[in-house]
């Protein structure tokens, strides 16, 4: 059975707003070696290396089986793979389709393969709420919500996550409103771990138009030539890091950040790498360009980071256990360890197609569970104006730059909408990520502290129950008397 978060299949899933396409070794000077490789490096020393080598050389099996569905892949005349390369890969290896429309032909072709599959429940219009408990310790099911508002108490043996990501829960994101970490405050009720949850990633060119969400352009634009330039004209990037626009995302989002910060202004220039080709080769960056009264043909396009994927989530193996009887979780919510501090670009899809066919091989010969389900309620719903507080100060205080003070205010602010409102999702997962961020004292890839710039000797992974988490109170400073 398949419980969906919008009224129908695939409405409010991140996967069909993805651009730029899936990472695989595809090409003939390519190899699962490289892409483990730049995977690795990429995650700033916390990648599990066993899991990125069986990503990438899982992946163009993975290709393969979605082309065989209708998933329409760029094929070049020859018939081989029309592939575009992307920051920090040393290759040209994602699968594109139409430039910018992978993530939405992926969807597409996946639907009507569920759809048409006679063994596949789908309860369209139905809200999944919340997990049962079970007596035993573990998952028993789910609590959701029909299309007319009734309750229902859904057993199961085996329940798997695949929420998403908790990046709606800032006030400048590149995913859908709804996505709020919801499987990260489940889990952790029902005593999963959940691992590096300060590692947020943020796309360094949405487009800075004033839109929630923010429309994205996508990073093969950068692959394609297209350059980060300031207001006068002149690209930053060049002194920042020796590949440029091409360098790791943590790297050309802060570059950006800065640049928005400091008024010089950020622009991605597109006009001579593209240029007339734009509403062919890039055809929803183009229209969200137009709609907002922008000609990327002639124009450069403002841009800004805004939160689009989080590299922590529920601690799981690579079938996609959690450690908590009959409760698995695949995709964004999960973190398996492959991304690392810093997501290599395009390897988010592949990675749910990978770990999700191996969750789904794995439940297929998982025992059947004596079940003893408790009574729960699922938790409250955070009001509007709560969350535009708590979206607006995520954004301030566990952006693209952090630091402990304002990391404590997030958390005192966390605590006070806790005790209004009660213990929303929303609200246990941004305290995952702003305790995670307030314990590890160091920068690494996607976590920047300006008031600790310098990553530590050894690389760690956060770990943290519901109650450690809870249990994170750093101290705000008062701040400074004014000079006389």
């Amino acid at each position: 059975m398949v419980l969906l978060t919008g009224a129908r299949l695939g409405e409010g899933s991140s996967t069909g707003w993805a651009q730029g396409g899936v990472a695989a070794a595809l090409g003939p000077d390519d190899s699962p070696s490289l892409h483990a490789r730049d995977t690795i490096a990429a995650g700033a020393g916390l990648v599990d290396e066993a899991a990125a080598h069986l990503l990438a050389e899982a992946g163009p099996a993975e290709i393969e089986a979605l082309y065989a569905l209708g998933a329409p892949f760029e094929r070049e005349a020859d018939g081989s793979w029309a592939l575009s390369r992307e920051a920090a890969h040393s290759r040209a290896r994602v699968a594109r389709v139409k430039g910018d429309q992978a993530g939405a032909g992926i969807l597409a072709a996946l639907i009507e393969a569920v759809q048409a599959a006679p063994h596949i429940e789908i309860r369209e219009g139905w809200r999944a709420a919340g997990l049962i408990p079970d007596e035993q310790g573990g998952c028993a099911g789910v609590t959701a919500f029909d299309a007319g508002g009734a309750r229902h108490d859904l057993l199961a043996s085996d329940t798997v996550l695949a929420t998403g990501s908790l990046c709606g829960l800032y006030g400048v994101t590149t995913t859908p409103a709804s996505s709020q970490g919801q499987a990260l405050a489940w889990a952790a009720r029902l005593g999963a771990v959940i691992q590096d949850p300060e590692f947020v990633q943020f796309h360094p060119t949405a487009i800075d138009v004033g839109r929630d969400p923010a429309p994205l352009a996508t990073e093969a634009l950068r692959g394609e030539g297209a350059t980060l330039i300031d207001a006068k004209g002149h690209r930053f990037l060049r002194g920042v890091h020796s590949q440029a626009e091409l360098a790791p995302r943590d790297v050309v989002a802060r570059a950006v950040h800065r640049q928005v910060k400091t008024g010089r202004g950020a622009y991605l220039d597109a006009r001579a790498a593209v240029g007339d080709e734009f509403p062919e080769r890039f055809p929803a960056v183009f229209a969200a360009c137009r709609a907002a009264g922008i000609d990327p043909r002639v124009a450069p396009i403002p841009v800004a980071p805004a939160a689009h994927y989080h590299m922590g989530g529920v601690a799981t193996d690579t079938e996609g256990f959690t450690g908590v009887p009959g409760l698995w979780a695949v995709g964004e919510c999960a973190s398996t360890g492959v991304h690392g501090a810093n997501r290599l670009a395009s390897n988010s899809l592949l990675e749910g197609l990978v770990f999700g066919r191996r969750a789904a091989e794995a439940l297929a010969n998982a025992p059947q569970r004596t079940l003893k389900p408790v009574a729960a309620d699922p938790a409250p719903e955070l009001p509007g104006e709560a969350l535009g507080a708590l979206r607006a100060a995520m954004a301030m205080q566990a952006g693209v730059e952090r630091d402990g003070a304002g990391l404590a205010r997030l958390l005192e602010l966390i605590d006070t909408l806790e005790a209004a409102c009660g213990e929303a999702d929303a609200l246990i997962a941004a305290r995952f990520v702003a305790a995670g961020a307030s314990m590890r004292t160091e920068s690494r890839g996607g976590h920047f502290r300006s008031d600790h710039p310098s990553d530590s000797a050894v690389a760690a992974h956060t770990r943290l129950t519901l109650a450690e988490a809870r249990a994170v109170h750093p101290h705000i400073p008062p701040l400074a008397e004014p000079a006389e």
